[in-house]
């Protein structure tokens, strides 16, 4: 990827001697991390070099009385005024510089701080610019019109205020082993960024599991990206996640892709083994018969922050464990937990976020005899 602004912008901080280079440098980091675990190769899944972001944030940064977009500064001192990001994806590349010509055009650049763009690989995308003020009719009525000259869906944000022009979510369409699947991203909540890659390491995570029978318990299941695909590879799926907004998408969702065997409970971890091992009783597992899954598998795909001790050794009850991490650093103290009981079969490294440290990693693991 070629950008003027590296060494500048903070979004890219491992850029020298080129793409190949930096993810060669995270993979040998991760070998010598998880030595002590897992002695094999990595499945290794890079991503294109450029254009692969399909949701990115933006500051709006005034000056006199022009606006720019700009990113913090790589020594977090400032922000670096940018004119184009190669990091995002050809549709939202080429709606940036008319946005914000449209935006001081119609005048409508008052106190306005961010933009945050949401895209899918056909060509929907959903704006939402963000504001240090109270938004009126009048403000709606001149977003249309942007909207409508633009051909995008458009949110206004300000303080506990939400205004929507169009829609407030895209379409995502992933090619998953010969099959599509489609998804409902809705604006301001968590979607996977890098949707070729995340189509690889839904391909991964399928093939790991194949010829594995029975039920499926997923933990964190978010909106379904992985839920709905595993679903056609087991008889049922048990899922939870604690976001509502995230639950009412995984359904919907489902309903997309005419599935029917995902059962999806919004609850915590915690208050999910609680209620499993019958120590307190919940409403919103009143209607699931727990007794009717042959569950030995288990997916997790926690946040940052990893599952603490008591999720590890309940996930171990489990004969086959999937593992999605999207820290490296909270994964290897799971493991140094899970290997206890379990084997590291397999492992993989998902580049999701080139030209940064950060690294989603991927873990098999099969009971020991």
């Amino acid at each position: 990827m070629i950008c003027e602004h590296f060494g500048e912008c903070g979004a890219c901080v491992a850029y020298e001697d080129g793409y190949e280079a930096q993810l060669e440098n995270k993979i040998k980091l991760n070998k010598e991390r998880f030595a002590h675990i897992y002695a094999d190769d990595f499945y290794v899944a890079a991503s294109v070099q450029q254009n692969y972001r399909s949701r990115s944030e933006f500051k709006i940064w005034h000056l006199g009385d022009d606006i720019h977009y700009a990113m913090n500064h790589i020594d977090k001192k400032g922000v670096v005024l940018i004119k184009e990001c190669p990091q995002v994806n050809e549709h939202i590349l080429k709606l940036m510089p008319k946005l914000l010509q449209a935006i001081k055009d119609h005048e409508i650049g008052f106190k306005l701080f961010g933009a945050d763009f949401l895209s899918s690989g056909s060509g929907e995308v959903v704006v939402s610019l963000l504001y240090h003020r109270k938004l009126d009719e009048a403000w709606q009525e001149t977003a249309t019109k942007i909207s409508n000259e633009l051909g995008v869906y458009i949110i206004g944000r300000s303080r506990k205020q939400k205004l929507t022009v169009g829609q407030d979510y895209i379409t995502e369409s992933l090619s998953i082993n010969g099959e599509v699947y489609k998804s409902k991203h809705i604006e301001n909540s968590f979607t996977q960024p890098n949707a070729s890659v995340n189509e690889k390491m839904i391909t991964w995570s399928l093939k790991q599991l194949e010829g594995v029978e029975g039920d499926l318990l997923e933990l964190y299941c978010g909106a379904g990206n992985f839920t709905i695909p595993f679903a056609k590879q087991f008889d049922k799926v048990l899922a939870t996640e604690i976001s509502k907004s995230s639950i009412n998408a995984a359904k919907a969702n489902m309903l997309l892709n005419d599935v029917n065997n995902i059962e999806f409970v919004r609850m915590s971890v915690e208050e999910f083994v609680q209620a499993l091992d019958g120590f307190r009783e919940f409403r919103r597992m009143k209607e699931i018969d727990i007794g009717s899954y042959d569950i030995s598998t288990i997916f997790v795909d926690p946040p940052r922050s990893g599952m603490d001790e008591e999720s590890c050794k309940f996930s171990a009850r489990y004969e086959h464990i999937l593992y999605i991490s999207c820290n490296p650093e909270t994964l290897v103290r799971d493991l140094e937990i899970l290997s206890l009981t379990h084997e590291v079969i397999e492992m993989a490294v998902f580049d999701q976020f080139p030209y940064t440290h950060h690294l989603e990693m991927g873990v098999k693991l099969m009971k020991k005899a």
